[in-house]
Order: structure tokens, then sequence, then C-alpha cells
């Protein structure tokens, strides 16, 4: 299929400065999740050993303890669970991953592919907490596995593991998480059942580890990222639906697999390409208004983890929250307002009032977590990032619960229930893992979000 656009701009007049202009901003859309992948992959396996949040192809990271506000590799990183994660190839050959017993303890293991869709996603809720062994296959792969292990194939070369092991974060239960994490194994089918230590990574100093990947990716060039995006649908194959937009694509010389030049569009054509980078992404975070149903200043979808040719919903999902989970397993609902509409701001104190038997409806855990306005924690005296079913609240008299957001200390006895904020302008993001499918539910809209209350200027 890919290979019957190769000749489409030798066949066809080359399309105006005009629409190389509109057919190049959705090629960036289109592609944003992929050349975002392919940077986090770059960054956070740039290293010798593990260590901290990366490690190198084919090793796994295991996270001790929650990120705090250094963390920059991804985007609103969550503070609720412990990080098991590993990027591999199964272009080459299937990987093997074995999970230990969870003791009923709630964890998943989704399994990303290039374009950031969630393949598969073993755990409590879907698949138990017994012990389990999955091979990752590459997209060709085809072959016999060892007895006992299940087949996952991935559309995509670049696999992505982003396991998540719920914690309440005391001394005891990082130990018991600890445990388990060190009982999860992954290495690759041709090393199954022998021992296996994965090889010493390689550093490459060209790859820039301060930036954050964001900046990274909205940084090049609209030839480089093109260019980049070509060479990665070599082994991370589009999906047929996107024929359409490949066979548009081609048009202006971006065709998986072929090196994109932009001089073959002209002075003009070529020109008109320098401001998409700018002008794309403006339109990815532009649709933040549109990808969900407002309430109450909360926006949400439930189109997440599976996009299909909803790219504008798969780019921007990359852009604040890579990584994000299928609705049934989490919704992310997030508020930039208070109940009047205007921006939060760290100058003035909000308020967030559940009543008494209506706090976010969840099976496993829910999570109110703070960010600047780059989707990063914030810093704060007491490392607070996040509010939580593991917190102990302090009740209302009629057993409702106020929760503070604010940046000044609201005192000790509000402190428990105060997520701190930054001076400026901040952003609030609800996770609810593994909603209740049934009232009240998010899924259905039976349970409503309350507005977060402006309390004074």
């Amino acid at each position: 299929m890919l290979g019957a656009f190769s000749n489409t701009m030798a066949d066809q007049p080359v399309p105006s400065a005009q629409q190389i202009s509109e057919i190049a901003t959705d090629a960036y859309i289109y592609g944003y999740p992929l050349v975002t992948m392919e940077m986090t992959r770059r960054v956070m396996t740039n290293v010798e050993k593990a260590e901290g949040t990366r490690a190198p192809m084919g090793h796994l990271v295991r996270m001790r303890t929650y990120p705090d506000a250094s963390f920059k590799d991804v985007t609103a990183p969550n503070a609720d669970t412990l990080y098991t994660t590993a990027w591999i190839d199964v272009g080459k050959e299937p990987w093997i991953l074995s999970l230990p017993n969870a003791h009923d303890r709630y964890y998943l293991m989704p399994m990303l592919d290039g374009w950031t869709n969630v393949f598969q996603v073993p755990g409590k809720r879907t698949t138990g907490t017994g012990s389990q062994k999955y091979a990752i296959t590459g997209p060709s792969w085809n072959g016999k596995l060892p007895k006992g292990v299940k087949e996952y194939k991935s559309p995509t070369a670049i696999v992505w593991l982003l396991g998540r092991i719920y914690c309440t974060g005391t001394k005891e239960d990082y130990a018991a998480v600890h445990k388990m994490q060190d009982e999860v194994s992954l290495v690759p089918l041709s090393s199954y059942g022998k021992p296996f230590t994965p090889p010493a990574g390689h550093v490459d100093s060209s790859v820039d580890m301060k930036k954050s990947v964001r900046d990274q990716v909205n940084s090049l060039s609209a030839s480089a990222y093109f260019n980049l995006l070509a060479t990665l649908m070599h082994d991370n194959p589009p999906a047929p639906e996107d024929g359409p937009m490949l066979a548009k694509m081609a048009t202006i010389g971006i065709v998986p697999g072929k090196p994109f030049d932009s001089k073959k569009l002209g002075a003009d054509g070529s020109k008109a390409l320098d401001d998409v980078p700018r002008m794309a992404f403006g339109k990815i975070m532009e649709f933040f208004k549109q990808a969900g149903k407002p309430i109450n200043g909360w926006i949400y979808t439930t189109k997440t983890g599976i996009y299909g040719t909803a790219y504008l919903d798969r780019a921007l999902i990359t852009a604040i929250g890579l990584g994000a989970n299928r609705p049934q397993d989490a919704v992310y609902p997030t508020s930039e307002t208070d109940s009047e509409g205007k921006p939060y701001d760290g100058a003035n104190t909000y308020v967030m009032h559940f009543g008494k038997g209506q706090m976010p409806p969840a099976n496993a855990f829910w999570s109110l977590t703070m960010y600047n306005a780059e989707y990063f924690f914030v810093d704060n005296p007491l490392n607070r990032y996040t509010l939580s079913s593991r917190n102990k609240f302090k009740t209302n008299t009629d057993g409702s619960v106020d929760l503070y957001l604010q940046n000044k200390n609201p005192g000790p006895e509000k402190e428990s229930n105060w997520l701190p904020a930054p001076g400026g302008h901040f952003i609030l993001m609800l996770r609810l893992y593994w909603p209740r499918d049934k009232a009240p539910s998010i899924l259905d809209g039976s349970w409503t979000i309350p507005a977060v209350q402006r309390v004074n200027s």
C-alpha cells in the first residue's frame, strides 16, 4: 500500500504554496505522535545503564519514588504510581515480558506502539493479578513461541512499556512495590530461559538531554521534521485506515522510507513550510477547547489510548499527556479555568468542594494533580504535587470535603487538604484510574466534577 504513493509528485503538478502549507499542517499533526515518541525514546534511552527515569533500549526502568518537579522527560507525569517502563525494538525479534503475582495490588502494563496507541494492556482490570508471560512481537514477525507465553503483536517496531503500579508512598509500601518491580523481567526471545544481562547503552552526545522533549520537537524545522517522520514510518508503518492521509502527504513528497526534500517543492513551496511547525502546534493546542465536553470548567475526553483517524485528538494527547491510557483504565479531566471561566492564577485562592459521598468514583484510585503552564510539577515546600484517595482529608461537619488550591499555605487546620500552586498560571488534572462503569460514573456522565471556586483575589 505504501509504495502506491511513492511517485505521486512525479505524476502530478506540484501543489500551490497555499496547498502545500495546508497539506503540511495536516501532515505535521498526523506525524506529531510518532516524532514525539522517537524524540522521547532518544532522551529516555541515552544512558549507559538504568538510572533514575532513564535506561538503555531493552532495559527496565524501575522508578523507586514518585517523580518530582525536576522531572521533564514526559509532560503531565503522575505521583500516584511507581513506573516500571522500557523501550524496546521488536522489529528484529520478539521480547518476552514476565509479570509476577501482584497479590491483588492494582497495576497495569500498557503497551504503546510508535503512534501512541495502547495496543494491549495487561493488568488487574484486564488479566488479573496472577503471574503472566507475554511475547511482544513485531508487525511482520511469524514464528513459534515457548509454551505458556501469549503473543501480543505490536503494529510498530517501537514499543513503549509504560507500567504503573499503585503505591501509597509509605516506606513499607515502597518496599512491597520494589519487590514486585524486581520480579518483572524483560528479555529478547533468543535469550528466553537463559541467563541474560542487557548490554550497556551507548550515549549519543548529539542528543539534547536538557531541553524538554516537547521543546525539541517543536524546534525542528518543517524539513527536518518531515524527513524524520518519513524515516520513522518505514519501521513503524501507518495503519491501513491512514491511506487517504498518506496519499495527501505524498503530493508534497512525504513518503514512508524515502528522504524528504523540500527543494522539490520550488522556492515558494519550500518557503511555505517555514511557518508550518508554529501553525500546526498552535492548531493542536487550540483543539484542547474542542477535544472534550466542558463541564464546570473541566474538559475531558474518553477518546484516549486508541485513536483511529482522530489525528488532532491523538496529537493533543501527545502534547499534554504522552502515554495516556484507554478510558476504561483512566480518565484525565483537565481544567485551566475556575467556575467563572477565568484562568487559574496563584495570586488567588480557590476551593474545590465535594459533597458527602461525592468523591471521585474509581475502582482503583483517583488523584488531583497540580501543574504549571507547561504541564510539569510545581516545586513547593511540601513536595506535594497531588491530592488523592490515599490522603486523609479533614472533613466538614456535614461530611463534605474542601480542597484548597493556592500558592500560600492555608495554615495547619487546612494543610492536609492543601494542593500547592505556583505564583502564576496553573493547570489541574483529575485522574480516575479504573473509573466505575456504573452510576455514579464519569464515563456516562452520571457523576459530575465539581467546579473550582475562586474565593478571593
